[in-house]
């Protein structure tokens, strides 16, 4: 539950997109992390929505911690304003400790690498290799698409009901939240039901 979250990781785009609404979530939800005592832990850059979240954290009094690959540092703009800014040598590497410091995930709008990283910690908690919330801030209906190809999924019996209900989705920041703060695990992951998908 929210509770017991000391750290919300936030994966969202290197750019800010088109829709001014975005900028406005990211910080709206980077205020909100910071008023309620919890630490943001995200990419490290400084560009984009990441940029925006990060600030408002900072804005608010939070804590931020960044991860970023040495290689992508200067690409991505590493943020010097940072708690702290952890470099690592790897997109696998950076991808293990936000996850490794994160006790709940939040998925902003952003391109390809936003939807790899939620795949995966989406994928990690249907195994139960964690237990934590997995949110989908869904402005403006960005996340449609992925939500609508997800029940497909369920329809054609490659992703379990379970599975897919454990991914929370909200439009508002606060909304997502306060649902993340009720989420509880299931009991029965993907590796203890062969029927599952």
């Amino acid at each position: 539950m929210l509770n017991r979250m000391k750290n919300i990781c936030v994966f969202c785009g290197s750019n800010v997109g088109t829709d001014p609404n975005f900028e406005k979530a990211a910080r709206e939800l980077g205020a909100l992390i910071a008023q309620s005592g919890r630490g943001l832990v995200y990419g490290g850059g400084a560009v984009g929505l990441m940029g925006v979240v990060a600030n408002a954290v900072m804005q608010h009094g939070g804590r931020v911690i960044g991860v970023i690959p040495d290689f992508l540092n200067q690409k991505e703009i590493g943020h010097k304003g940072l708690t702290e800014l952890i470099e690592v040598k790897s997109m696998h590497e950076r991808k293990l400790k936000m996850a490794e410091l994160a006790d709940g995930f939040i998925a902003l709008p952003g391109g390809i690498g936003t939807l790899e990283e939620l795949a995966e910690v989406f994928t990690w908690a249907q195994l139960g290799i964690h237990d934590n919330p997995v949110a989908l801030l869904n402005v403006n209906g960005f996340y449609d698409p992925l939500v609508q190809m997800l029940q497909v999924m369920v329809e054609r019996r490659f992703l379990n009901e379970l599975t897919y209900n454990m991914l929370i989705e909200s439009d508002s920041p606060a909304d997502l939240l306060t649902k993340m703060e009720s989420y509880q695990a299931p009991q029965v992951y993907k590796w203890l039901d062969k029927k599952q998908s």
